[in-house]
């Protein structure tokens, strides 16, 4: 079969594999109708986070068809139509139990202090094969995966495999009341998300801050008020639409690819394809501070750091913006001084999969708008450099498995 491989810093191919098989009894084969490409991939393409083994298959994001299942497996059958989670759990352990599923202790082969397991990551999060892939094997697939209703199509699904329950998570997070006045720093597609749920969960205003036209236009068109920090200092502006308060609660949906004020992305690919059609190679993006090399006592991303400022007194921060396992910096002092909550993780999609495609099988919400681009398989490669260059139109690129 075909899928996405990761050899090196820079390097990804789009290459022949062996075909997944059951390995455990809780195991199943799925054959893949949709992937997608996310920032996180981005992240381990680019280096930002260490440990990533070569011939580890990319991708996070899957909706397929069942082909096979473990003897265990007790809630599929060959041919049901699931949705997979991002992230790992075996659904028994006493985190499992209590909804925090991204920390389950079971997922993680190294250990249950290891930390969160989820699909094509780095060697620290198991590895996991990935599922930018014709066909993958999930593991504890009798909770990984979810059944979709007839009536939502593979499109809108792959949008919950991750995105919309990251986004959703953030804003459960924030602990968003009827009227909240809420900051969404990040207006990518999670950004996008978390603002559709912020909406969902009655807030009175939203103020999504970015800098690029389009994904500004996509949040005001959802009813936020927006905020282009390459015009404007961001948190004086949400200070004076506040009154001088500050907002409720901030979200950051962005993590360590924050971008500076004044910082426009290049114009040409940060993603390059090389001499070789076999070898495709990554620069690290660059900012104010230089390219990403995150070690102990790198600052914080700037999205961080404004949403602190802007935040009221006894405000609630939600970081669910990645940043990786060596970020050590945070503006505690101002945080602490400001009576603020903060809340953070990797988002328990298992959690919220089942609630999200109730709401978008019964018309409450329809995440396509967000789904900006949909390509084949095959033009992978491309649609990697056109996504990290973060061209007008690339904001959520879903893939085909098995097209050309």
């Amino acid at each position: 079969m075909k899928a996405v491989v990761y050899h090196d810093k820079g390097d990804i191919r789009l290459e022949e594999v062996t075909d997944p098989t059951i390995d455990q009894p809780t195991d199943a084969i799925v054959r893949l109708t949709a992937s997608a490409i996310c920032g996180t991939d981005l992240h381990f393409v680019r280096g930002s986070f260490a440990g990533m083994e070569p011939g580890t298959i990319l991708g996070h994001e899957g909706v397929g068809i069942v082909e096979q299942v473990g003897p265990l497996v007790r809630n599929f059958r060959p041919g049901d139509r699931v949705v997979i989670g991002s992230t790992i759990a075996c659904g028994y352990c006493s985190y499992c139990r209590a909804g925090y599923f991204a920390q389950c202790d079971n997922a993680n082969p190294h250990g249950k202090r290891s930390g969160t397991a989820f699909f094509g990551g780095p060697g620290p999060t198991g590895p996991w094969n990935g599922l930018q892939a014709e066909k993958a094997r999930i593991p504890y697939a009798h909770i990984g995966m979810v059944k979709i209703p007839d009536s939502v199509t593979d499109d809108q699904a792959i949008l919950v495999s991750d995105i919309f329950p990251t986004g959703y998570f953030g804003a459960d997070l924030a602990d968003i009341h009827e009227g909240s006045t809420v900051a969404v720093f990040g207006c990518g597609p999670v950004g996008q998300f978390v603002i559709a749920s912020a909406r969902l969960m009655g807030a009175g205003r939203i103020i999504a801050v970015d800098h690029h036209p389009d994904r500004l236009k996509m949040a005001q068109q959802q009813g936020a008020e927006v905020v282009n920090f390459d015009n404007e200092g961001p948190v004086q502006t949400i200070v004076e639409m506040t009154g001088g308060i500050g907002v409720d609660r901030a979200i950051d949906a962005v993590g360590v690819d924050a971008e500076h004020a004044h910082h426009h992305a290049a114009a040409s690919d940060n993603l390059r394809t090389a001499l070789d059609s076999a070898a495709h190679a990554v620069e690290p993006e660059v900012t104010d501070a230089g390219p990403h090399a995150y070690t102990p006592g790198d600052a914080p991303g700037q999205a961080l750091d404004w949403a602190v400022q802007a935040l009221a007194k006894a405000g609630t921060l939600s970081i669910i913006g990645v940043y990786p396992p060596t970020q050590r910096e945070f503006p505690i002092g101002e945080a602490m001084n400001k009576n603020l909550t903060i809340k953070m993780g990797n988002c328990n999609h298992r959690k919220y999969i089942p609630h999200l495609l109730d709401l978008i099988a019964s018309g409450v919400i329809d995440p396509l708008k967000v789904l900006t681009k949909t390509e084949p398989m095959g033009s992978v490669i491309a649609a990697y450099e056109a996504f990290d260059a973060r061209r007008p139109g690339w904001l959520k690129v879903e893939l085909k498995p098995g097209a050309d």
